[in-house]
């Protein structure tokens, strides 16, 4: 198993450290319910621990990977199924066996990324042994391939199909992850706004499959512009965010300049071969002292509207951020 492409995969879902949703919350309710099981959980193996993106009958959010049963299923294609985890060589001497929640079997079904690396599992548990009669397993292939759907509509809806750039939801959810990282460890993290200058003349100039055309180009641009670390969104029409971890408001700037310049000399290319220049608009602000994420939201997009009133074609940056 090629566990840095995995970890990778499931890097890319922008789920760990999620808010629990709905979808996931009602399949380990029913398979504790139709599988009669005290514990159930969609379990996440990360890098050194497993996260429970919903979980039923245990107190904790996370184990030590090193413990986890899930670390054996993600290893294989095929259900993991153990009887009785104090006749199991790899489990007789486990923590979650010996002490609390005394795990004496387990079934889990792997849960597939949508390219095809195992991600995690969904796991049902019981205090006393017992056997997963060939029903109870087909049961919870079911209910994981449902788990597996979910998190491939999760991961589209927080994709813009049109840039490539994560969608507004996503967008935001990683955000306010980076925001409550900040506020745990007190690091850097700048936000960047930017639109179209004078969106509205292209479309009714050229129409609107040109205007998706620029929007798609600028998508590429950034991409090839900014860090392999930086998060690009689209929050709508013409606007786009970026997301700069570990980054102060001046090389924030100096970034956002980076990339309002490398939109500039771009020359876009539009259907039927008519080639146009577009600029763009830039506002920045980094995280500072504020008390949500919705006030450092406010302060970028009040940066890109003086940008916009200040003649376009440039940035601005918050001068009262300071780092916290």
């Amino acid at each position: 198993m090629d566990d840095e492409a995995r970890l990778s995969a499931l890097g890319r879902m922008e789920i760990l450290e999620t808010a629990p949703e709905e979808p996931f919350e009602k399949i380990v309710n029913l398979v504790r319910t139709v599988l009669a099981v005290p514990i159930s959980t969609v379990s996440l193996v990360d890098r050194d621990r497993q996260w429970f993106k919903a979980y039923r009958g245990l107190d904790v959010r996370e184990t030590p990977r090193a413990v986890s049963f899930c670390t054996y299923t993600i290893q294989q294609p095929d259900p993991l199924i153990v009887e009785n985890a104090l006749l199991d060589v790899r489990f007789a001497q486990n923590p979650l066996v010996l002490g609390g929640p005394k795990i004496r079997s387990y079934a889990g079904v792997p849960l597939r990324s949508p390219d095809g690396y195992n991600v995690g599992s969904l796991c049902a548990m019981d205090t006393t042994p017992r056997r997963f009669s060939p029903a109870d397993i087909a049961i919870l292939k079911n209910f994981a391939n449902i788990v597996s759907d979910e998190l491939e509509l999760r991961l589209i809806a927080s994709t813009d199909h049109l840039t490539g750039a994560m969608s507004r939801r996503g967008f935001e959810e990683q955000v306010s992850r980076e925001f409550a990282r900040k506020a745990r460890y007190h690091r850097l993290s700048s936000l960047i706004a930017f639109d179209v200058d004078h969106f509205k003349k292209i479309n009714d100039g050229y129409g609107h499959p040109a205007g998706d055309e620029v929007l798609r180009q600028i998508g590429r641009i950034a991409v090839h512009t900014l860090r392999p670390t930086d998060f690009l969104g689209r929050m709508g029409g013409e606007e786009f965010a970026v997301l700069l971890p570990e980054t102060s408001a001046e090389d924030a700037f100096v970034a956002a300049e980076r990339l309002r310049d490398a939109i500039q000399r771009h020359a876009f290319v539009l259907p039927g071969a008519a080639a146009i220049k577009v600029t763009s608009s830039f506002g920045v602000s980094s995280v500072g002292s504020f008390a949500d994420v919705g006030a450092w939201f406010a302060s970028v997009d009040e940066m890109l509207y003086e940008a916009k009133s200040g003649g376009r074609n440039c940035t601005r940056m918050a001068k009262f951020d300071v780092a916290a």
